[in-house]
């Protein structure tokens, strides 16, 4: 379950000249340790805020619980729990890396203290990344003004989350 995990959620900055080469060095990262351990990046412009990340992670404990997960693994489910996408494509193109100046998000599950040392040596850390943009939220999720009357953005996209349950 949820509360016995050891959680980190993360906010950086980065210059990635290679989307390949950066997830090669954190999955030798995550490899030279121990099983078990998940590390999920994720583009930061896309979280509205704490509460939407976590709630995509219990998501996506809860779907794993369940026998309902979407993906094989735990790090591609809770992409598509956050985005609120049924197709792994769609969910990358919202809140996957890309070249390029860019804020990550990065989860971390059942890792040691010492990885923290370790992404700080990649990227910059800055967890004010975490804080919802609502422009580029709306752009990235083609929120309507109409919704956006109804609900603020973070309860949308939990809200959108939250539907990938009820439509299995």
């Amino acid at each position: 379950m949820f509360n016995d995990k050891n959680i980190e959620i993360l906010g950086y900055t980065a210059n990635v000249s290679s989307v390949s080469e950066t997830l090669d060095n954190v999955d030798s990262l995550r490899d030279n340790c121990c099983d078990g351990t998940i590390v999920q990046l994720l583009n930061a412009d896309g979280i509205a805020g704490l509460k939407h990340i976590e709630h995509g992670i219990i998501q996506s404990f809860n779907a794993f619980n369940r026998d309902e997960n979407l993906a094989k693994d735990l790090g591609v489910e809770i992409l598509l729990r956050t985005s609120g996408q049924r197709q792994i494509s769609k969910a990358f193109k919202m809140l996957g890396l890309h070249e390029g100046k860019m804020n990550i998000c990065i989860i971390l599950i059942n890792c040691p203290d010492y990885f923290i040392d370790q992404l700080n040596d990649m990227f910059t850390r800055d967890d004010n990344v975490l804080s919802p943009e609502i422009d580029k939220l709306l752009e990235i999720y083609d929120i309507s003004e109409k919704e956006l009357k109804i609900m603020d953005i973070t309860s949308i996209l939990i809200d959108r989350s939250s539907k990938l349950v009820v439509d299995q």
